[in-house]
């Protein structure tokens, strides 16, 4: 007997995979010319089947490469910090002990961030955003390394964005191996579908569907997991069989899209604008390659007549014709230019480089620079890529963060928070290379406004206007400065009580030292009148 919630969440799969069908053709091509190890969008391969049937150009894969992996280094680096927690009161960050608490649990994330799958998969993702202009990540709990990552293949997912334009929803439609599912679930929960292909066999495919969305009604106050804000629901879709069901407390996907139209739910790329011109410069290519061909081994022009035997054209062959015949063999002129179209390859070859903005980065990435010319490069990376950083942040790296944060809590991985921080809300700052450069526009006009007050303090107390302790603060939340390099209000307070009991040692102890020697000079004097 079908479960009727098992054949309500089939058929709205249904619908959603109709209304996604006009984009899978297009992922197809793409995939053909620039992600060939993912072109299995719509067309059914072999598994170790070679897959660049139709690549006679590699620009565009070294291309999306390039914009994939400088992504990464712009905005998750694992070199460098790229976040960073806040407190959204500020005058939290003024407290040392909740300062210092915060320092932990950033850490303490960093070191989850590190020892788990995250690099791998999350340059995974960036190809599939460069590449398809939609990806979808999993986020879950994991026994050994605390949390796991998990890139899913684009043709697997399945999306639906709520009244806000975010994506709450997803439909993952995959396949195991019998084995696999029965291990996963147990031979009770599987349904008759799968439990005999298991008994027939254990290595055969199934199909099976995974469903997070937001659930309607909920108790808050029970932590069971049919009363979590998003339900998750396993379905044999063949079968129309509910194999599990279960709860998440906040979203498990992380759903970016590189560039989206309004009307549209999933997103475009620059692999789609750059599609014509790397087909063209596909066909060029191989249009190039067959004329060199005929160049270096031309079609030969043979008399229909005198020669019996077969033409050797294989190096060293020997071709026989009557002595005193001008019946020769001879090639065929074919009248290439080739300088032409090579030129014309060079044209599409920069077209593609430009959409995917690798003068830009091969730039950025060049050897000596002045100072100057590094501000010049990051502002002229954020002029290109600033649209796409807003939205990255708010669909990738805030949900990515939150739900790692949320993950490490309920673990128990961060040390207890103090009292004070009793329902405080935590604001996430980015501090990515890529976002620095966002900042450091505003960090320039800083730093050029002190310039002009200290030639103005010459001959004007302007510098009496400038706060320093503000000052300090600013440059470190702007650069993203680790806070313990950076001494607390406390420590100062009571540094500068020391610099100042210094002092005042000092100045008592010259006038002590004036005060003797004046009496040293004048004893002389007293002992002259005295007599």
């Amino acid at each position: 007997m079908k479960n009727k919630n098992a054949e309500m969440l089939v058929n709205r799969f249904a619908t959603l995979r109709t209304n996604r069908s006009t984009w899978e053709s297009h992922w197809q091509e793409i995939a053909d010319y620039m992600l060939p190890r993912k072109a299995d969008i719509t067309t059914q391969r072999t598994r170790g089947d070679k897959r660049t049937e139709v690549i006679f150009d590699g620009t565009a894969i070294h291309a999306l490469e390039l914009l994939s992996s400088s992504l990464h280094g712009m905005l998750t680096n694992s070199a460098t910090p790229w976040f960073t927690l806040a407190y959204k009161d500020v005058a939290l960050s003024e407290d040392d002990e909740a300062r210092e608490w915060l320092d932990s649990v950033t850490e303490d994330m960093y070191v989850a961030f590190n020892r788990s799958n995250f690099q791998q998969e999350i340059q995974e993702l960036y190809q599939d955003l460069i590449s398809f202009g939609t990806s979808a990540m999993f986020v879950s709990p994991d026994d050994k390394n605390l949390v796991r990552f998990n890139t899913r293949h684009v043709k697997e997912i399945f999306i639906a964005e709520n009244e806000k334009g975010q994506v709450d929803t997803v439909f993952r439609h995959f396949t195991l191996s019998a084995r696999a599912a029965v291990n996963l679930f147990g031979e009770t929960n599987v349904g008759p579908g799968i439990f005999n292909k298991f008994k027939k066999d254990v290595d055969a495919d199934v199909n099976l569907l995974h469903v997070v969305m937001p659930r309607d009604t909920y108790d808050a106050s029970k932590e069971d997991a049919a009363n979590m804000p998003f339900k998750s629901c396993y379905v044999d879709p063949d079968d129309v069989h509910m194999i599990n069901e279960g709860g998440f407390k906040e979203f498990p996907y992380v759903v970016p899209r590189y560039l989206k139209a309004s009307y549209e739910i999933y997103g475009r790329s620059p692999s789609m604008n750059a599609l014509p011109d790397v087909k063209m410069l596909n066909k060029m290519s191989e249009v190039t390659i067959k004329a060199a061909q005929k160049q270096i081994d031309p079609p030969l022009m043979v008399p229909d007549d005198g020669f019996m035997l077969p033409v050797r054209t294989v190096p060293g062959g020997l071709n026989f014709y009557r002595s005193g015949s001008r019946d020769r063999i001879e090639p065929l002129q074919i009248g290439a230019n080739n300088p032409i179209t090579v030129n014309m390859i060079q044209d599409r070859q920069l077209a593609i480089q430009k959409t995917f903005y690798v003068d830009q980065l091969l730039l950025a990435q060049g050897g000596q620079m002045t100072a100057t010319e590094v501000l010049q490069r990051n502002e002229e990376k954020m002029r290109l890529l600033g649209p796409v950083l807003g939205r990255l942040q708010s669909e990738l790296l805030q949900p990515l963060i939150e739900r790692v944060f949320n993950i490490l809590m309920r673990a128990n991985v961060f040390r207890p928070a103090p009292d004070i921080l009793t329902q405080q809300t935590i604001d996430i700052e980015y501090v990515s290379p890529l976002a620095k450069a966002q900042k450091s526009g505003d960090l320039n006009s800083v730093m050029r406004g002190i310039e002009i007050f200290g030639s103005m303090s010459q001959f004007a107390p302007v510098l009496d206007y400038l706060d320093s302790d503000g000052l300090v603060k600013y440059v470190q939340k702007t650069l993203g400065l680790p806070g313990k390099i950076i001494k607390s209000d406390a420590e100062v307070a009571q540094l500068r009580q020391q610099r100042n009991q210094q002092q005042q040692q000092l100045m008592e102890q010259q006038e002590l030292a004036e005060t003797a020697e004046a009496a040293g000079a004048a004893a002389p004097m007293v002992k002259a009148v005295s007599n």
